[in-house]
């Protein structure tokens, strides 16, 4: 990868560049031996088709893929390999593929094989759906006892499966085509990936209410099918006419709403390394400062001390963030914490608490963990930390608070994080997952109205895994899953990134957002080792440095085109917008009176630009 593409991931490593397949009108994208952006006259039918092992914390495995062979034809497709994982104690599994594609036919065949038996949480395909243009739309689904039922796809995010014992599901495609995507070999159900901030509804194999993780016997064969056929009755045009044009085009709208505060996360391991750095902090001048603080990871009287000295000498406001133990009497324990501040010297402007078991995730079908009503936490908060504002919600996902509705009436606000790459890593699922925050916050505004609300700390790189024991450990510096670092946080994607997130929730008018810590892997700041400009910075620290300014102000809204690539918004005179791919992009500005000669820009890939309007 060139120094270029370096500056761009934060890592040498190439993504492998996905084989496009046409059958005529039907084309795929074929990446890792799974099929992507699944179209029909250009109008994405599908997301993907994938085949996914997953190991027993969630984990997905990056198979071998084996003896691959593929045939291009002029209307049609065919590819085979063998893709092997290894699991531990020398366990292996093989999954023989067979893929075919015509115009209006698609078929998935998989057969997995193991000569040592093999444990897994999921092995299996899954089915991803676009939420765009299908969110709270018409579906028809087949269930395995033959019945159908005429439903739609949640407009709402959904907490728990949407639809179960599935055999086959349709939806409208375009005006005269509708695709039907039938499975075979298992049960199958829907869950509402934008839980996760996924940009999908996700169709898998396997009812979660059965038992996980699970053992493949040895020399037992799993055989799984997936047909999508589509339906085209002629009638109708699709929007492949949209499609030729490249150009993006922004527009004014009537949108608008106040900027959020802005704020770093800061735990006690990294108190040291932000006071050396109190001079960035000073640049950035967060509006908020989000101290974490769990006595069950041993945080004590000494971290809260740490805090003091940096809520003292930032001009912002301070939260501390309490995952409270839950082994005694909340009563107690936030008495303890209590005392604790007044010897440190701390008193926040408010407190975020939430039970420490809250972190993890209970699937459906899962028996929830012990825990105190949360009544108890809140009133037993109150009573600690008199005067002081009690905020509650989830320390992890939007997934966990949408499961475990807050009783929002004891709180002075309602929080919750996201995190990108929950299932699903690549840079194009990455970018993607924008597309789901607007869900995300009409859901949370649907459950508490008006409460005010803040999001984070929401970074590329994991910080806490609910899905299983641990998060995922990236030496190598690859693109994997739940990963507690990410090359890409250290590269002009996640400056990019944070951008598109702060724009797509700009309607939720939030309280305050947290995009990232000063230091540590999900600073602003490199360690020694990592690649930065001069002054140590992260492109990242550009865009947090921006929306700190632009805090308090008045935004006002703009549509785009396309708006997957190429996201903007006005704050007084002044356009500013982002390119969310890595190519270039040519930007129509015409409806702005801008200083622009011809009406255009150039943005390059995964650039940010500030426009100044002419009056």
């Amino acid at each position: 990868m060139t120094g270029d593409a370096f500056a761009l991931y934060g890592t040498h490593e190439a993504e492998e560049h996905p084989l496009h397949l046409t059958a005529g009108r039907l084309s795929a994208d074929l990446a890792n031996g799974n099929l992507r952006t699944i179209r029909y006259d250009g109008v994405e039918v599908l997301r993907a088709i994938s085949y996914l092992v997953r190991d027993r914390d969630w984990g997905t495995y990056s198979p071998a893929i084996e003896d691959l062979w593929v045939e291009q034809g002029e209307d049609s497709f065919s590819v085979r390999y063998i893709a092997r994982c290894r699991g531990p104690e020398d366990t292996s599994l093989a999954i023989s593929v067979h893929i075919a594609g015509t115009e209006q036919a698609l078929t998935f065949e998989a057969g997995a094989l193991s000569s040592t038996g093999f444990e897994t949480n999921r092995c299996g395909f899954c089915i991803l759906h676009p939420i765009v243009g299908i969110a709270g739309h018409p579906a028809k689904v087949e269930h395995v006892d033959g019945r159908i039922i005429e439903t739609r796809f949640p407009e709402q995010i959904e907490p728990w499966q949407p639809f179960k014992d599935m055999r086959a599901i349709t939806h409208r495609v375009a005006t005269g085509v509708s695709a039907e995507c039938r499975m075979e070999g298992d049960t199958f159900e829907m869950e509402d990936q934008r839980n996760w901030s996924d940009a999908s509804y996700k169709t898998y194999v396997r009812p979660l209410a059965l038992p996980w993780p699970y053992r493949i016997a040895a020399h037992d064969p799993v055989r799984q099918k997936i047909a999508l056929s589509i339906h085209d009755s002629g009638s109708g045009q699709t929007k492949a006419t949209e499609r030729v044009d490249h150009i993006v085009r922004l527009e004014p709208d009537e949108r608008h709403g106040t900027m959020p505060a802005i704020g770093l996360i800061v735990t006690p391991e990294e108190a040291g390394a932000v006071l050396a750095a109190r001079d960035l902090l000073s640049e950035i001048a967060p509006q908020e400062l989000l101290f974490h603080f769990d006595p069950g990871a041993g945080h004590d009287t000494q971290a809260l001390k740490d805090f003091a000295t940096l809520a003292a000498i930032n001009s912002g406001r301070s939260t501390l963030e309490i995952a409270l133990p839950c082994k005694q009497r909340p009563d107690i324990e936030t008495a303890e914490i209590a005392r604790q501040m007044q010897t440190a010297g701390f008193r926040p402007d408010a407190i975020l608490i939430s039970p420490s078991v809250d972190r993890q995730s209970t699937p459906p079908g899962s028996k929830w963990p012990e825990c105190p009503p949360l009544e108890d936490v809140y009133a037993a908060a109150h009573g600690a930390f008199g005067g002081i504002r009690i905020g509650g919600g989830m320390l992890s996902y939007f997934t966990e608070l949408n499961r475990k509705r807050v009783p929002a009436d004891r709180l002075g606000f309602v929080s919750h994080c996201t995190n990108p790459i929950v299932h699903a890593a690549d840079d194009l699922s990455v970018m993607q997952t924008l597309e789901a925050l607007p869900f995300i916050t009409g859901s949370v505004h649907a459950i508490y109205g008006d409460k005010p609300y803040r999001i984070g700390p929401s970074t590329i790189p994991m910080r806490q895994n609910p899905y299983g024991s641990r998060t995922m450990d990236n030496p190598a510096g690859g693109r994997i899953s739940m990963a507690n670092r990410d090359p890409r946080h250290n590269g002009r994607f996640a400056e990019a990134f944070a951008l598109g997130y702060a724009i797509r929730v700009l309607d939720a008018n939030l309280e305050c957002l947290t995009l990232s810590a000063l230091t540590g892997p999900f600073g602003l700041i490199a360690g020694q080792a990592e690649p930065t400009d001069a002054g140590g910075r992260r492109p990242l620290f550009n865009t947090v440095k921006l929306l700190s300014g632009l805090a308090g102000s008045g935004w006002s809204g703009c549509t785009s085109s396309r708006p997957s690539e190429v996201l903007a918004f006005r704050s007084g005179s002044t356009l500013y917008a982002v390119n969310l791919t890595p190519n270039d992009k040519s930007i129509d500005i015409t409806a702005f009176p801008s200083a622009s000669p011809n009406g255009s820009v150039k943005l390059d890939a995964f650039a940010t630009i500030a426009l100044r309007l002419t009056a």
